[in-house]
């Protein structure tokens, strides 16, 4: 089975994003799939924003980013875009370094008008880094994400199944079999 690292580039400390992103990881094990969680801000600050790749503190997520099959890149929405967090995690990383990698978006956001962030901002950096699949994301608003407990959540009925669908669409890509085309369904 593949590996999936999720990236979760909230600065908040009780992110609604990165509950989000355990939440999906959950699923993922569940299908056998080995996961892992990279929560930026816990990374040493100044060697994110020094650009220390080689740094022994960043080697480890970067090594797990470089292993993976599939990477899920979960963001909040600030000022229409995507965090300055995940910015200079992917800036770590070498040009290609989401070559060959399926990646699912995860991004949420106070209103619908957030949306626009993942195709318009997130989506072309992901292309950049030389991704080789990158799946339709999901977004959710915060109002529809609750915080359970220490670090679970509650995810609302009809937001959980669009979260789902997306998920669904992300292994069956690490799984290399093809969404049925127009053409195969006629």
């Amino acid at each position: 089975m593949s590996y999936v690292v999720a990236i979760s580039g909230s600065p908040s400390a009780d992110s609604r994003t990165a509950r989000v992103a355990e939440h999906l990881l959950h699923r993922l094990a569940a299908d056998g799939r080995g996961v892992g969680h990279i929560t930026v801000r816990d990374l040493p600050p100044a060697e994110l924003l020094g650009g220390s790749a080689a740094h022994p503190a960043l080697r480890p997520a970067l090594h797990t980013v470089a292993r993976a099959e599939g990477v899920v890149v979960a963001t909040p929405v600030y000022k229409a875009s995507y965090s300055g967090l995940v910015k200079v995690f992917l800036d770590l990383l070498p040009q290609s370094g989401l070559a060959g990698k399926v990646v699912l978006p995860l991004v949420t956001g106070g209103s619908l008008a957030h949306m626009l962030a993942m195709d318009y901002a997130l989506r072309p950096v992901l292309s950049a880094l030389g991704a080789r699949h990158i799946v339709p994301g999901a977004f959710l608003l915060d109002s529809v994400i609750e915080r359970v407990g220490a670090a679970s959540c509650r995810v609302e009925p009809e937001a959980e199944l669009r979260l789902w669908q997306a998920v669904d669409g992300f292994a069956e890509a690490l799984t290399g079999r093809a969404a049925p085309t127009l053409s195969a369904a006629l």
